[in-house]
């Protein structure tokens, strides 16, 4: 249970007062996994008109009294992932009238906030991790899981719009900053993975050859002695990603 909750003598969860039960932060997280993009999706179980489903939402919550925006984004994640240093970067609000046009979103966050819900403006979040055994040990599977993007379906509220104009952003952003990309790799990864990675942000195919050339031309990825083991194929060689070096070519 997060820090922030309170517990009553008989056991009941207490929440702290929120700052206004009209704003919230939802956040979108994207990791990959070496082969495939996911996000981090939380697992929505509930009943309307005597039927129960069961679907996704991105980590969301609303605005407690003694936090700010990027305070409640981080304690969303960190609730979710357990880990504190999470990148963030603020994208954008949506406050569409129609967001809270579905009853069953609306009946679904009274209960889980235990607060009356009318119209929502959220605050969007975007973080790239990479998706390792840190994250995914903390993770309780019964509550939230990496989904692949290709495999996601409809989500609540406007939760696939949020999620398609966060790619639109990443896709932007990583034009003008393309080392932001390297946050979602493992500390050492092969070419291959490099340029799996880049295919699917950019949604189309890239010439080996050419994209060798490419890393050739990168000073800040470094090539390392050490190689794959335990493969079929032929061992591919290890890269890093050097930030000293990126830093210090761009003063």
């Amino acid at each position: 249970m997060s820090e922030i909750y309170m517990e009553s003598m008989q056991g009941e969860v207490i929440y702290p007062p929120l700052a206004n039960n009209h704003i919230s932060v939802d956040c979108v997280v994207i990791g990959f996994d070496g082969t495939q993009l996911k996000v981090l999706l939380v697992n929505r179980h509930g009943e309307e008109d005597g039927l129960a489903y069961h679907d996704r939402k991105l980590p969301g919550s609303l605005i407690y009294q003694d936090e700010d925006l990027d305070g409640a984004a981080m304690r969303v994640l960190n609730e979710l992932t357990g880990v504190k240093n999470i990148k963030l970067m603020q994208f954008r609000a949506y406050g569409s009238k129609n967001r809270t046009s579905d009853p069953k979103d609306v009946h679904w966050l009274e209960r889980a906030q235990q607060a009356h819900v009318e119209r929502i403006v959220t605050i969007s979040y975007l973080a790239l991790v990479k998706i390792d055994r840190a994250i995914d040990k903390s993770l309780d599977a019964h509550k939230a899981g990496w989904v692949p993007l290709n495999d996601v379906k409809r989500l609540a509220f406007d939760h696939n719009l949020i999620l398609a104009e966060a790619m639109h952003r990443i896709r932007d952003a990583a034009e003008v900053n393309p080392v932001m990309l390297f946050d979602l790799l493992p500390r050492k990864f092969t070419a291959s993975q490099l340029r799996t990675m880049f295919e699917l942000i950019y949604g189309h195919a890239i010439d080996v050859r050419n994209f060798h050339k490419k890393i050739a031309m990168m000073d800040y990825v470094v090539p390392l002695e050490e190689r794959q083991q335990g493969v079929a194929h032929r061992a591919a060689r290890y890269y890093k990603f050097d930030r000293k070096i990126y830093n210090k070519n761009r003063r």
